[in-house]
């Protein structure tokens, strides 16, 4: 935002409070990823939303802090992967950028946890189906029975070389 005569327009001392809650938590979001102002912005202009990397530190640091636009939350929202409302909450006070970064890594790898359980019942799904025609194959006599066990030993052998 700028006034009438181009400079930057920044909160005085009346400032809302939400607008302080976006400065501390785009500053929690980004060292809790281990960004720099560089990599936010360079995300924020990946994202459409460009925004400067001095124009970032001013809104986490700035003496008053710079405003922030909604075009530039919008941004913040879509680079961090957060609602208008989690952006414009009360900042945790508590936490610091480490144990956010935990927090994160444990709710990704519950989600990844989930996917591949999910993805192993699918597997094993197919083995079942795939090990029932096997066993209807072997059960078609005792030569074709033992020529499927030495086909299944061959490429059993050949995965271990090939994977070792």
């Amino acid at each position: 935002m700028s006034s009438k005569d181009g400079t930057a327009r920044t909160a005085g001392p009346d400032r809302p409070a939400p607008e302080d809650y976006v400065a501390e938590r785009v500053k929690q979001e980004r060292e809790a990823r281990g960004w720099s102002t560089v990599t936010v912005a360079d995300k924020m202009a990946e994202a459409g939303h460009p925004l400067n990397q001095s124009a970032i530190w001013r809104i986490e640091s700035g003496k008053p802090r710079r405003r922030v636009n909604l075009d530039e939350a919008l941004g913040f929202c879509q680079v961090f992967g957060l609602t208008m409302d989690e952006l414009t909450a009360p900042p945790l006070e508590h936490i610091d950028p480490v144990i956010h970064g935990y927090v994160r890594s444990v709710v990704d790898y519950k989600h990844e946890l989930t996917r591949l359980q999910r993805d192993v019942r699918i597997l094993e799904g197919q083995l079942d189906g795939l090990e029932f025609e096997l066993a209807r194959f072997a059960s078609n006599g005792s030569e074709q029975k033992a020529e499927l066990e030495e086909l299944m030993r061959r490429e059993e052998q050949a995965w271990q070389r090939k994977h070792a």
